[in-house]
């Protein structure tokens, strides 16, 4: 086969022979990862609620890289403990390489909107972190010089103005905050396109147990950057009352699950497509926040779940059928 054909052209991005159960059962389950992530927001903030001490003394930054380091250990303990091909790939320099890159990138996501959430209004960091759609598509586009098709097009502006404005409109006014969030969204999408590359490749279990890992290590030297780490109750702040369990649920369900089934199903959709899926988590997390008085109903959330629910649906029933026509 030649790297001119266009079946080909896209063989980095998708499995070859994607069966129609393989793309329900990787929608059906990246749907989940979504819904869960929707949940991760009220569980970070019950966790933050109960620890204004502490960050009053250690700064919110310093807290939430506890929080941070304190999820992924649990998800990394939970790889070693039940999957042996988890602890095989500690021995495996391709997994580490692999696992380096993507824990990394993860990291550096996190954290730039972490930091950059501290200057700017939720409302403007949504809008901008849903920027992560936009830049998968140029990327996309770029690296298989192949021309994302209408209907691909048209998911991902109707996902990046649900998930933008799902909380009305934002008011962006460019400073860091504002920066380090578009750099977050970049990230984002290199995140998911070197998902795409790598599990196609590699072991999903291994990836991502090694990459669990890297980004544990990399918020435990945060703790000391942005904390102190010298402190032990800067380590023992997990085990607050009101702290424990939240962060059980973080680690269990935000990460272990989610970036699991993540990095086993993701394969087996374009990654725009993806991409597109993983914009729904404003509208799950709307959803729950709602339920739960956390959030006031406005008829913006009306509007922006209603473009993310018809973006993913034009691109589910109209794009496989353009994609197929195109490779023919």
């Amino acid at each position: 086969m030649g790297e001119s054909n266009s079946a080909s052209s896209g063989a980095d991005f998708l499995a070859r022979n994607v069966s129609s159960e393989q793309r329900r059962k990787a929608i059906y389950a990246l749907l989940a990862v979504t819904l869960v992530w929707g949940a991760t927001f009220i569980w970070m903030k019950q966790a933050l609620d109960e620890l204004d001490v502490e960050k009053t003394r250690f700064g919110k930054n310093g807290v939430v890289a506890a929080l941070v380091a304190a999820r992924f250990a649990i998800a990394s303990i939970v790889m070693l403990a039940f999957f042996s091909r988890a602890r095989l790939a500690l021995k495996d320099k391709t997994m580490w390489k692999d696992g380096i890159l993507l824990g990394v990138l993860m990291f550096l996501a996190y954290f730039s909107q972490m930091v950059g959430l501290d200057d700017i209004d939720p409302s403007v960091s949504a809008f901008l972190t849903s920027l992560y759609v936009v830049f998968t598509a140029i990327i996309t586009t770029f690296l298989a010089k192949k021309k994302p098709t209408r209907i691909l097009i048209s998911g991902v502006l109707l996902a990046t103005f649900g998930a933008g404005f799902i909380e009305g409109p934002p008011h962006v006014s460019w400073g860091v905050g504002e920066l380090l969030t578009v750099i977050c969204a970049a990230l984002f999408a290199l995140h998911i396109i070197f998902t795409q590359r790598i599990t196609l490749q590699r072991d999903p279990i291994g990836v991502s147990t090694t990459s669990f890992i890297v980004v544990t290590l990399c918020s435990i030297l945060m703790i000391f950057v942005l904390g102190d780490g010298t402190d032990t109750k800067q380590w023992t702040l997990v085990a607050s009352k009101g702290v424990l369990l939240p962060v059980l649920l973080l680690g269990l369900g935000g990460t272990f699950f989610c970036l699991l089934m993540l990095n086993l199903f993701q394969r087996y959709l374009h990654p725009v497509q993806a991409a597109i899926i993983y914009a729904l988590e404003p509208v799950w997390a709307t959803a729950i926040g709602l339920g739960l008085g956390m959030v006031d109903w406005s008829f913006w959330i009306a509007i922006g779940g209603g473009a993310l629910f018809i973006g993913n649906i034009i691109v589910e029933a109209l794009g496989t059928n353009e994609e197929s026509q195109e490779q023919e």
